[in-house]
């Protein structure tokens, strides 16, 4: 059984679904509210997490950050607030996916599956290490270094260097990006990747490199250049 945990103040909602996670392979446990989230996290070990945005004491926002903070353990949060804005924040303090409420258990079980193939095939064991010039990933422990000095990236920013790095000098569009890390049947739109970009960029920019960088190709999207 895959250990899941489940936050939400809503017992029907936990109760639906533990109804589909159960059959799904998945062991839940609950938390009631975003305090007793971080602390089961802290406590216990879980594979995936469902998380709410509207819970007391410690709202799942902040509980994604402080979970980030530390782990890149997927996290798929769900809540009634589907706002642009609402989404894009979720997305760009480390959650993998965003659900918004009313939904089926049996999707939000599909997207949970869909988010672990995703992260497998990022996170591949045999893949010891990506290089370019001054830039090492580890896949297998979801950690870059440039000039040797780590940096800290969240799960989808990592993701983005880990393709960029395995495709060096191929530009990406904006779209193809959003189907390949977001999955194609995200809600967002292509200023989802825009934000990852500018983030991704503003990280990597703390550490001096000149041998290659995460360049705008006009017209098409982005692409890992190097140089000579």
């Amino acid at each position: 059984m895959i250990p899941m945990l489940i936050a939400d103040d809503n017992t029907a909602i936990v109760d639906i679904l533990k109804t589909f996670a159960t059959p799904a392979g998945f062991s839940v446990t609950a938390a009631r509210d975003g305090e007793e989230a971080l602390r089961l996290f802290h406590e216990q070990r879980f594979d995936v997490i469902l998380l709410d945005v509207m819970m007391p004491k410690m709202d799942g926002f902040s509980v994604c950050r402080a979970i980030r903070a530390e782990s890149n353990i997927p996290i798929l949060m769900i809540t009634a607030r589907g706002e642009d804005y609402d989404r894009i924040m979720g997305l760009d303090i480390g959650a993998d996916d965003y659900i918004v409420k009313p939904f089926s258990g049996a999707e939000v079980m599909a997207r949970v599956r869909a988010v672990l193939r995703r992260l497998e095939r990022t996170a591949d064991p045999a893949q010891r290490s990506l290089s370019c010039g001054s830039l090492t990933l580890y896949p297998d422990e979801i950690r870059a270094t440039v000039n040797g000095e780590a940096v800290s990236l969240t799960r989808k920013e990592f993701d983005l260097l880990c393709l960029f790095t395995e495709n060096k000098g191929r530009a990406f569009s904006r779209d193809h990006l959003l189907d390949r890390l977001w999955g194609w049947d995200y809600e967002g739109d292509t200023r989802t990747v825009d934000t990852h970009i500018k983030r991704l960029r503003a990280k990597l920019a703390k550490i001096p490199h000149e041998d290659w960088d995460i360049k705008t190709v006009w017209g098409v999207g982005y692409a890992l250049e190097v140089t000579p």
